[in-house]
């Protein structure tokens, strides 16, 4: 069995098209949209601003992604954008009567997820979104082999540029399977069977001290207790911690009771 590729060699196959971009500002932060998921590879069709790269809003929200901005491919027609992919999907919330079937983002993205990771190297996916203020056109939306709509509200359903290009860029990235980010901070284990017990047991002794636990009616409260603290998956460190509160209050309730006693009213 040939080893899946991983999802940097999978994301250098996947570029994100626009089309006739209104605002500079748009270009810069999908620029910055994309590289936040890993992705690296940015075109640009027909923009009012030609020189988008240089335009001091577009490198102010990119915010990091300037590398992604500066190496943006530009065409002048959509024909060129799309040259070598084998499926693209036109972001659209609509059917086109005779465009190709519409399918939700992350279905849409699972399939060609499923396409580049089954296929040859050759293959390429493409992510293509129209104009700020109208969208793709039905010629457009008819060049890609699938249409992609993003779940929103019916009533209200109309994104900014780059926010359509980041939620892509989310979905595509789960789709490829990309690692989950890693904590900071290292990882206790949950502590062992041994040291649970003697924490149940410790504990059971603190509710007899604070007259919590009744001996004699003892119900469900420590098979309660076990339950609950069963499902934190305590570590060693809280244990201890826990441990800790059982005998201050035990040490609390025995200091009670002798300082009554007539060698502690003597002193």
């Amino acid at each position: 069995m040939q080893p899946q590729p991983d999802f940097t060699a999978l994301a250098r196959r996947v570029r994100f098209v626009l089309v006739a971009p209104s605002h500079p500002g748009n270009i810069g932060a999908a620029a910055r949209a994309i590289k936040a998921m890993g992705f690296a590879r940015l075109v640009v069709v027909n923009p009012r601003v030609a020189d988008f790269r240089n335009d001091a809003e577009a490198v102010a929200l990119s915010v990091g992604a300037v590398d992604v901005l500066v190496a943006a491919q530009s065409h002048g027609a959509l024909e060129p954008a799309l040259a070598g992919v084998t499926r693209a999907y036109a972001m659209t919330g609509y059917t086109r009567e005779f465009g190709p079937p519409l399918v939700d983002l992350r279905g849409g993205c699972l399939e060609a997820a499923a396409h580049l990771s089954t296929g040859g190297a050759e293959r390429e996916v493409a992510f293509v979104l129209g104009t700020e203020r109208s969208g793709l056109t039905n010629d457009e939306v008819a060049r890609c082999q699938a249409s992609c709509a993003i779940p929103a509200d019916p009533m209200h359903g109309s994104l900014n540029l780059a926010q359509a290009v980041q939620v892509a860029a989310y979905e595509m990235r789960l789709a490829l399977g990309a690692d989950p980010p890693a904590s900071r901070f290292t990882s206790e284990a949950p502590a062992g069977v041994e040291a649970l017990e003697a924490m149940y047991a410790h504990l059971e002794q603190a509710l007899l001290a604070l007259g919590y636990l009744d001996p004699a009616v003892p119900g469900k409260l420590m098979a309660r207790l076990r339950r609950l603290l069963s499902r934190a998956h305590p570590t060693a460190s809280e244990i201890d911690i826990l441990r800790g509160v059982c005998a201050a209050i035990i040490e609390r309730k025995a200091d009670r009771i002798g300082s009554k006693s007539p060698t502690r009213q003597r002193g």
